[in-house]
């Protein structure tokens, strides 16, 4: 299993336009969540502009059927997306 991130880049009016998606986009993560896919995952902070998700995977496949079902990015609230391996030397399976 490998850790990977996945980063959003989010519109700026993203606070005032997610109320709609919110409930499914956090549906598919809690379910993404259950299956010990999504380690963590949440909003960047003042300002409100990207989230990061902590991935644990075999391969970056069920990320990328994440994204392509979330509601955030198939309305446009997502202007960027980015999947990244990552090498965790503290912390995690590498304890």
């Amino acid at each position: 299993m490998k850790y990977f991130l996945l980063f959003y880049d989010y519109v700026p009016d993203v606070l005032e336009r997610r109320g709609q998606y919110r409930e499914e986009h956090l549906g598919l993560a809690r379910a993404a969540h259950e299956r010990g896919e999504l380690i963590l995952g949440g909003a960047l902070a003042d300002p409100v502009d990207g989230a990061v998700l902590v991935w644990r995977t075999a391969d970056p496949a069920p990320i990328e059927r994440f994204v392509a079902s979330d509601p955030y990015v198939k309305n446009g609230l997502v202007t960027r997306r980015r999947i990244r391996s990552w090498s965790v030397v503290i912390g995690g399976a590498s304890s």
